[in-house]
């Protein structure tokens, strides 16, 4: 399918304006009561995020048909793979803050090329943060370009527990950081410098990164799955390894160690697994 005569700012306008209205619509059921269940992986969905994806989807497509869709809470349709872009939506992201009461939840929404993110947005309608990116046109925060504070000292890295023993075991001096649900924003906070680095553990997927990640990369920020390296998109498995972005370039071979220790590889323990087969067989 050819890529359709729009550029890379106009699908950032449109995400732009698509996000705030989103978030006009999540901000009137938040601290409501409002119904939500767990779906089969065990995380929570809300009626929100169920409508504000329907909204999504109309808005989106209908501005432009040829684009694939890719949603947290939209069944997978594979036609998506035939298409050369690709919106990659989270309606909420950081639904069980988001359910609590917590601000920090954000609308992320991006446009995936041929694998690369190539606009993105990440949102916070509570704390009012407009996050935006466009490839090869740097990324801006209401508006503004980012500028990253000078990095402080002790380095601030929040992390899962498994990560920061690692982290104590290699000797590093640095701040435990604030945790905040959404993925998303946390990862777009290297870019404004309020933390040094973030680090997740295996499982994260495309929606959860895609618009963080254009971000980051038009912010100079190294971001990589720890296993694979840049994150690539609109595949047919949208999981992603341990991943880890980064505000200070001296930390990097310590946190991808960590997170290696911590979570392993995918391919590594399919290697393993093909061994003990072949062993088994001999």
């Amino acid at each position: 399918m050819p890529i359709p005569p729009t550029t890379h700012a106009d699908d950032l306008e449109l995400l732009r304006t698509s996000a705030v209205a989103a978030g006009i619509i999540a901000s009137g059921f938040f601290r409501r009561e409002i119904k939500s269940w767990n779906k089969e992986n065990a995380s929570p969905v809300s009626e929100a995020d169920i409508l504000v994806d329907r909204y999504l989807a109309a808005a989106l497509l209908q501005a432009r048909p040829t684009y694939g869709w890719l949603s947290e809470e939209t069944a997978d349709n594979p036609s998506r793979l035939d298409c050369e872009r690709v919106f990659v939506v989270d309606p909420i992201d950081g639904t069980r803050g988001f359910l609590r009461g917590e601000n920090s939840w954000t609308v992320c929404l991006a446009v995936v090329e041929n694998g690369i993110a190539v606009a993105g947005v990440v949102y916070a309608p509570m704390r009012d943060e407009l996050y935006e990116a466009v490839k090869g046109e740097g990324a801006r925060l209401n508006g503004q370009v980012i500028r990253r504070r000078r990095p402080g000292a002790p380095p601030v890295i929040p992390a899962a527990s498994a990560v920061h023993q690692q982290l104590q075991d290699a000797g590093l001096n640095y701040t435990r950081g604030p945790y905040y649900p959404s993925l998303a924003y946390r990862l777009v906070q290297v870019a404004t410098g309020k933390l040094d680095a973030v680090v997740s553990r295996r499982g994260s997927q495309d929606w959860d990164i895609a618009a963080a990640t254009v971000i980051l990369d038009e912010c100079g920020i190294d971001i990589a799955d720890v296993c694979s390296g840049f994150p690539q998109f609109n595949r047919r498995d949208v999981r992603h390894g341990a991943l880890a972005a980064l505000g200070d370039m001296s930390l990097k071979s310590l946190l991808h160690a960590a997170l290696i220790k911590a979570y392993g590889c995918p391919a590594a323990e399919a290697s393993t697994a093909n061994q003990n087969s072949t062993d088994e067989r001999i």
